[in-house]
């Protein structure tokens, strides 16, 4: 039976690298081989041959080996022993599949054919790392690629629904007789992109590639492998990357070539036509090619032949609820009824009570519901929560709150953003017209709060005002509560508590790699700081936010405790000695892949420039944000280069060792404006009340010739501090 599939896959390979071999051929002769190629903004080059061949893309002539090894890994016809699991030919055909597609794809980009229209094409290193704090938190516990198209569109929204209540991000693409899934959700107005989980690669098959490379970048910035390091690389995939293939509809050789190269990577396939099957284990962790005929089992059968782990939250209301649906945006004509903004009074508040004060479950609206608001209208809107536990904490009030955002916007139909007084809800039509009531905001916060801060809090009631004089009598209470908690943030330091927290959630994807979370500095992600890494200890006693004593000071410059370098030291399973909380010059903290910001040393200013993820351009030390990143995720220890989260920036304690704010030299506009009232209150403090004219960003410059020409016209003070190096 495997006869069948390795010589469709060979075939598919053989046409698939001759196509390459052509189309490089013709670009050669048209562009010759010195002419410029690349995807953009990634540090990786050609990422498939970069990890498994170690091979740096730049030029139309630096594609030729690569072409060259994956020709040598053709065959004519199949010789292996196929009762055996390692179907070594068909494996050969999906590595030169994997590299033959990746030269189509790159040349494309050449020519202006990629990405496709409504089609993402390549996933960028900054959408990876953007996506690193859910893929390791377990918001996002696998990926389905789906290539083809469904019988119908009613099952095509069908399918793919079903892998957004489980939170499994879809790349759909590819196509069957002509038409593409991509085309079959455009027809049933499903919102795609990345924030819906659901994104749209290309409409043939060679785009297939996108999301494996996408994957394999996975183990080069998360893992910290290196180019070249293939069986690390592939087992990277295997063992972390919860990926699966789903093909809908006919299956021709190529999608059987590019289907082998998935299972290299661990990547199984599960198929909805009647295909000879591979089920031993072997290079898979369990089944390699599955085929399911009922298209209401595929995606139960995908994540048990992949192994994912999923949690789906059964919450009793009538629309559909999953993190899928956080990113969902719910358009003005799509709105039944909305509230705060600009349109209404609205606010979130969540309040601590004693236990026999307050009835679990208890849910009210107090006002108008849905059915009494016409269409179209604003309401005002007062969310007020009370919360009661033995374990419960005033300070642990913000993070509860923090997360109502979340809550509500997981539900299909509902839109939600912002915080505090600044929140803004619409509720759409068709989420009305399946019977979502306000009360099942209630319903949602009571059930969510249990499920995730269930160790704290024994107790949930909930007031939904929407009467104008309830929401406005009860906002300065509210308000005068956020002015107390942040003054208590404000007022902590590292030096008022002696206990930092760890955080290990990325060890999932980065097993060397910590961070070590103070009152002045947050997780390099930017999402989890000291007083959130303690309520998550409360909350899971075992997880991956524990107390650090920090025990004896062995450097009060650099920020260095002996208690600190001996947990870091069990915690990185030996890979690392010691932390400088303070320094970037000396055995700075590390990084794992998902940091928002790197700082990076530029010697001839002597000083650092900070470049966010989001900046896709250059820098004056003549890298992107891709590369800088390359040599400083992975957990590895890079003296003068780390990455952080965008708050740390202007903290007391940023670089303190180093010079602290005073030495940031350049940074891209965009951050710059972001935080420019935090910057300029720190410079107050520091006695430079014009430093923040004084930062270069890249209107100024993007060389160090022109950077440094900046630098001393504004008399910047990096200059004349004391030599980094």
């Amino acid at each position: 039976m495997s006869k069948i599939v390795a010589t469709a896959a060979i075939r598919g390979a053989q046409k698939i690298v001759k196509d390459a071999e052509d189309f490089l051929a013709k670009a050669i002769a048209e562009k010759g081989e010195g002419q410029k190629v690349e995807f953009p903004d990634t540090a990786y080059f050609f990422p498939m041959a970069y990890a498994l061949l170690g091979l740096e893309v730049k030029t139309l002539g630096d594609i030729k080996p690569v072409l060259q090894e994956s020709k040598s890994l053709l065959h004519s016809e199949p010789t292996q022993n196929f009762h055996l699991p390692y179907l070594g030919d068909t494996l050969d055909s999906g590595v030169a599949t994997l590299f033959a597609e990746e030269i189509i794809i790159g040349l494309r980009y050449l020519y202006q054919q990629e990405p496709q229209p409504d089609c993402i094409g390549f996933f960028s290193d900054t959408i990876l790392r953007q996506l690193g704090i859910q893929l390791v938190d377990g918001r996002m516990p696998g990926f389905a690629a789906i290539l083809g198209a469904a019988p119908d569109n009613k099952t095509a929204v069908e399918v793919v629904r079903e892998f957004q209540k489980r939170q499994i991000l879809s790349f759909v693409g590819s196509s069957t007789n002509g038409r593409s899934i991509i085309d079959q959700l455009k027809e049933e107005n499903v919102e795609m992109g990345w924030d819906n989980y659901i994104v749209p690669y290309g409409r043939d098959t060679i785009t297939g590639i996108y999301p494996l490379n996408w994957a394999i970048r996975g183990a080069l910035t998360f893992g910290g492998l290196k180019k070249g390091e293939a069986l690390k690389c592939l087992k990277y995939c295997k063992d972390r990357g919860f990926a699966f293939g789903v093909t809908l509809g006919e299956i021709d050789d190529v999608k059987y070539a590019t289907g082998a190269g998935a299972i290299n990577m661990g990547f199984p396939v599960i198929a909805d036509t009647d295909i000879p099957e591979i089920r031993p284990t072997g290079i898979c962790t369990y089944e390699h090619l599955v085929s399911e005929l009922d298209h209401k089992k595929i995606v139960p059968v995908c994540i048990e032949v992949r192994g994912v782990k999923v949690k789906v939250s059964a919450i009793p209301i009538p629309v559909a609820y999953s993190a899928a649906f956080e990113g969902e945006r719910v358009r003005k004509t799509q709105t039944h009824l909305e509230a705060g903004s600009k349109y209404s009074t609205a606010f979130e508040y969540v309040t601590t009570k004693n236990t026999d004060e307050i009835t679990d479950g208890k849910i009210e609206v107090i006002g108008p519901e849905i059915d009494d608001v016409k269409e179209g209208d604003a309401i005002p809107l007062g969310i007020y929560v009370e919360v009661a536990g033995r374990k419960m904490q005033k300070e642990f009030e913000s993070i509860v709150e923090r997360q109502i955002h979340t809550f509500i916007n997981e539900a299909q139909g509902i839109m939600h953003t912002g915080q505090r007084d600044l929140v803004w809800l619409r509720i759409s039509k068709e989420a009305k017209s399946k019977g979502f009531k306000l009360k099942h905001i209630g319903t949602i916060i009571h059930a969510r709060i249990h499920e995730v801060f269930g160790t704290i809090v024994d107790k949930v009631q909930i007031k939904i005002y929407t009467k104008e004089d309830d929401v406005k009598k009860l906002l300065p209470s509210a308000r005068e509560a956020y002015k107390i908690r942040d003054e208590r943030i404000g007022a902590m330091t590292d030096e008022s508590v002696d206990t930092f927290y760890s955080c290990t959630l990325c060890q999932s994807f980065a097993p060397n790699h910590l961070c070590i979370v103070k009152p002045e500095r947050l997780g390099l992600c930017g999402a989890y700081n000291w007083l959130d890494c303690k309520a998550s200890f409360e909350i899971n006693p075992t997880g991956p936010n524990q107390p650090v004593k920090k025990g004896t000071v062995l450097d009060g410059i650099r920020g260095e405790w002996q208690g600190i370098n001996d947990f870091v030291k069990i915690k990185s399973n030996g890979h690392l000695e010691q932390f400088h909380g303070y320094s970037i010059m000396t055995f700075p903290e590390t990084s794992c892949g998902c940091f928002e910001c790197i700082g990076a040393i530029v010697p001839e200013a002597n000083g650092f420039m900070v470049v966010n993820r989001e900046y896709s351009g250059m820098t004056p030390l003549g890298m992107t944000f891709s590369t800088l990143a390359g040599s400083v995720g992975g957990g590895n220890q890079t003296p003068g280069f780390m990455g952080f989260g965008r708050l740390y920036i202007t903290s007391k304690k940023f670089i303190k060792a180093d010079g602290g704010l005073k030495r940031i030299i350049w940074m891209p506009r965009e951050l710059k404006e972001a935080i420019a009232d935090k910057i300029k209150a720190r410079a107050q403090e520091e006695k430079v009340p014009n430093f923040y004219d004084m930062i270069a960003d890249e209107t100024v410059a993007t060389d160090t010739e022109k950077l440094l020409e900046f630098l001393q016209k504004v008399n910047h003070p990096a200059l004349t501090m004391d030599p980094l190096i």
